[in-house]
């Protein structure tokens, strides 16, 4: 008991202060929440306004149908592309592959027709002729396959397609982001995807172009009649004159006489040498597979398939390792670059209303970037060429510094 009451008189006693609020008064001008009975006067004629209000933001905004055509046509010009870019792709990787395995199968053969005019008469013999012999053989159709194909060319092809159809992918952007677009925007944004699609076709048989025609052409990836949006500028005779005609006629007159000359020129010497190349190849590889049926017969004969196998491999390593057929092709574009700025220059001077061309002083601009110049430097052109003409003499300069 004692104990009990020492410990309880030495508790301690805590307690725990909180300080009181103030109490807050709020002044009698705090609007009150409305009751259900101010809610239930609001009508619909109260909201009628506002949905007025978005209708017309939504009738304004409405995208025109000319829009929503070359939309259409955007999507599709940006799937060519892309299926362009993977054919383009994989027909470089069968220029590398049908290279390389034909040439191991012509080196492989050739072997064999030199270890077999070592080996005596026999079983070993005969199988040694008739390996080398079908390896030719083989080699031989290979090469037909490949070089009436071209692959390089084909890849070069669909290179070139691949960049006209984002050039053109990016004009109709350009329109779009211009706004305004027109029935006759459509229907030539058509024309240049069907003119690319003929020009630049993606399967091979029945459509692929012909790789050995008889005269060099420049390629053609745009329609026949070109349709030039008609710029809204407030220009003197929308920025044409006459000093700016005769400017361009005497550049169309360089292209001509300079430009377009020198690619077909290289264009027909390119064409001969891949023609060349494409006959001998198979030829030699022929000779070969039916000289190496002789092997044995006499010290010399293993001479002829040894020989013609080697020379082939050299000439197959040539024309597709140099891809000659690429070549060609580069300058079929480059002759189709100038004929389209030919074509575009020509079309725009024979119209007379200076008001339905596009704007002159655009136009130069275009032309010269095109040419890889300032502006200055194709009037430089222009004037040289005039006096050049003047004096009977030929121009010493090509048109475009590009290529």
């Amino acid at each position: 008991m004692i104990s009990s009451t020492i410990l309880s008189s030495k508790r301690v006693n805590a307690a725990i202060h909180v300080p009181k609020l103030p109490r807050l008064n709020f002044p009698s001008s705090v609007p009150k929440i409305p009751t259900s009975k101010h809610v239930e006067g609001l009508t619909f004629t109260d909201s009628a306004p506002l949905l007025e209000n978005n209708n017309n933001d939504l009738s304004n905004s409405t995208i025109s149908n000319s829009t929503l055509q070359l939309y259409a046509i955007l999507e599709a010009v940006s799937d060519r592309v892309e299926m362009h870019k993977n054919i383009g792709d994989q027909r470089d990787n069968w220029n590398t592959l049908l290279l390389n395995n034909i040439n191991m199968i012509t080196l492989t053969a050739a072997t064999l027709a030199g270890v077999a005019a070592t080996t005596g008469a026999g079983a070993p013999l005969l199988a040694l002729k008739l390996s080398s012999s079908l390896l030719f053989s083989a080699a031989t159709g290979m090469l037909l396959v490949m070089n009436k194909i071209q692959p390089s060319q084909l890849a070069e092809e669909q290179r070139n397609a691949t960049r006209l159809f984002k050039q053109l992918k990016a004009q109709i952007e350009t329109t779009i982001a211009l706004g305004n677009p027109t029935e006759e925007d459509v229907k030539s944004s058509m024309e240049k995807v069907l003119a690319l699609d003929k020009a630049y076709p993606l399967p091979l048989l029945g459509a692929m172009l012909d790789k050995f025609p008889a005269k060099f052409e420049p390629a053609v990836w745009w329609p026949n009649t070109q349709f030039q949006r008609k710029n809204d500028s407030k220009t003197e005779r929308n920025g044409w004159s006459e000093e700016l005609e005769m400017e361009l006629r005497e550049v169309v007159e360089v292209v001509k006489r300079k430009d377009i000359e020198d690619y077909e020129r290289l264009g027909n010497i390119a064409l001969k040498i891949n023609k060349s190349l494409a006959i001998a190849g198979p030829l030699l590889t022929g000779i070969a597979a039916v000289g190496s049926a002789f092997v044995g017969n006499g010290s010399l004969a293993a001479i002829v398939p040894v020989m013609a196998g080697s020379l082939a491999a050299a000439i197959n390593a040539f024309e597709h390792g140099g891809q000659v057929g690429m070549v060609f092709e580069m300058y079929r574009n480059c002759g189709g670059f100038f004929k389209l700025l030919e074509e575009t220059i020509e079309t725009t001077l024979e119209e007379k209303d200076v008001e339905r061309r596009e704007n002159g002083e655009i136009m130069e601009m275009k032309m010269a970037l095109k040419l890889g110049r300032s502006v200055s430097q194709l009037r430089e052109l222009a004037s040289k060429s005039a006096s050049c003409r003047m004096e009977g003499i030929a121009v010493d300069e090509f048109a475009s510094k590009l290529f």
